[in-house]
């Protein structure tokens, strides 16, 4: 079975066929680094973390690029309310990445550009499409005129036309004003007095959000590549913006294949900081919930449909992650044995759950029924560990099980695959340090109080537990209002 991957742009399931025979380029949209990373971050690149995985499995040389948004709006504000500075912002929350990827055990990118280390790349880009009448400059900024480009809205497939007479009658801002058409956005804005700028041809300023991608997946990859990745809430304007301008400027397609997976939501309802359902990685991992917890329970959900968060849903894939767990556990100590076989080696039967497995993912990466496989092939294992836990079974017998061995070790290759991998016991206690901070346990709080607001009371009892179990005590006051003692 060949891999087949839904495409965004055609809106079709299709058989994923690189550039290069072999090879596979990728660009996945990073984060801005205004905050630290959130629940749908989480699902977003544990997602892509799985694709790079099991192209690397199947035999490509895969290079995968993501970038770090470090020049926008929501870190100049943040750094305004701190009384701070953009680069003091970024790099705190780009170091917040990497450490919260790592507890996820998502592979580190091969480049990670950042917007001000491309800027060369991004005047010249700028600078192509004003040459080429894609572009015009109005009092210091530089917009893109969507109308020069044929294809614009085929991703999102949205029509210009029409999104104009949805418009009609509205009052236009002085931004608005400036521009040929209501739909053009910034390539380059112009320096607004007390903001960090840049020089230009067209005056100080900085780059707009979308020009920044689109220099980068060229500096990084050129003009065409297999893969371009992202969130739903990317497709437009981002994405959309992305292929116009860099198609304009090369002539060429900008990706073959677009993916994008789907949103998170928080007991039915949409994340967010102002419903009070908004939960960043550190404070979920750091309220107990082991990362492959939270990688199992991602996993169990196709990536292009939304992820529901709830209380039950996550208490669910724990006890589904204790049981895998305890096999990896048990296939591990098996392999320090040297129990295993190459897969060209393996019985009948583990070669036939090895292609279940490659079925599935190659079936637009379904990781659900991968995981069924892994999950058939921990049963036995599981059995095994149980009784060794009483001491009725004998480990250096099972290592030298004909069928078992074989079987342990299929089973961490394609856990491997998805990312998952055993957790000892206090392992999650020792990655989480000195527990949550004080705008973690706020958050906590907030959900809770949502929780409690949209009758999910055991939802609510779970976030009270675990921050109990962090020492965390909740008090609750009258008029809905909490308050938190550390133990």
């Amino acid at each position: 079975m060949t891999l087949k991957l839904t495409n965004t742009l055609s809106r079709r399931l299709e058989a994923f066929q690189p550039l290069e025979p072999g090879k596979v380029s990728i660009y996945c949209c990073g984060v801005t680094v205004y905050d630290l990373c959130h629940l749908g971050h989480a699902r977003s690149y544990i997602a892509w973390d799985v694709l790079r995985r099991y192209l690397i499995w199947s035999g490509y040389a895969v290079t995968f690029v993501q970038n770090y948004t470090d020049i926008d709006d929501k870190i100049l504000n943040r750094a305004a309310e701190e009384g701070s500075s953009m680069q003091a912002v970024s790099e705190r929350n780009i170091d917040a990445f990497v450490a919260d990827m790592a507890r996820l055990n998502i592979l580190p990118a091969d480049r990670m550009p950042r917007a001000t280390g491309s800027l060369d790349a991004i005047r010249t880009l700028i600078g192509e499409l004003e040459a080429k009448g894609a572009a015009y400059s109005a009092d210091g900024d530089v917009y893109f005129a969507v109308m020069k480009h044929a294809g614009y809205g085929k991703l999102s497939g949205r029509d210009l036309e029409q999104q104009q007479d949805n418009a009609a009658g509205r009052v236009a801002t002085e931004e608005e004003a400036r521009k040929q058409h209501p739909f053009d956005f910034a390539l380059w804005k112009g320096a607004k007095p007390g903001e960090p700028s840049f020089l230009s041809p067209w005056g100080a300023g900085r780059p707009g959000w979308h020009i920044e991608c689109s220099a980068m997946v060229r500096e990084e990859l050129g003009d065409t590549i297999d893969i371009h990745l992202g969130g739903a809430d990317l497709v437009f304007p981002h994405h959309e913006n992305e292929i116009a301008q860099s198609e304009a400027a090369s002539g060429k397609e900008l990706a073959r294949y677009w993916l994008h997976n789907g949103m998170v939501n928080v007991g039915g309802q949409k994340m967010s900081k102002s419903l009070g359902n908004f939960t960043t990685i550190r404070a979920l991992l750091d309220s107990g919930v082991t990362p492959m917890t939270l990688r199992l329970f991602t996993l169990q959900a196709h990536y292009r449909k939304p992820l529901d968060f709830t209380a039950e849903a996550l208490e669910a894939a724990a006890t589904g992650w204790k049981g895998l767990n305890g096999a990896l556990g048990l296939a591990s100590t098996l392999a320090t044995k040297g129990a295993g076989a190459a897969p060209a080696a393996l019985p009948s039967a583990m070669a036939a759950a090895r292609q279940r497995f490659a079925d599935a993912m190659d079936d637009d990466l379904n990781t659900s029924a991968a995981l069924a496989v892994l999950f058939e092939l921990a049963k036995p294992l599981r059995a095994l560990a149980n009784r060794l836990e009483r001491g009725a079974g004998d480990a250096a017998a099972a290592a030298a099980d004909p069928e078992l061995a074989p079987q342990a070790a299929l089973l961490q290759e394609l856990a491997g695959v998805l990312g998952l991998q055993h957790e000892a016991a206090g392992d999650a206690a020792a990655a989480n340090g000195a527990g949550p901070s004080d705008a973690e346990i706020e958050a906590q709080v907030a959900a809770r109080a949502a929780a409690k607001a949209a009758k999910d009371y055991a939802g609510a009892d779970a976030i009270r537990a675990a921050l109990q179990a962090q020492g965390i005590e909740l008090i609750d006051k009258p008029g809905g209002l909490t308050e938190w003692l550390r133990g």
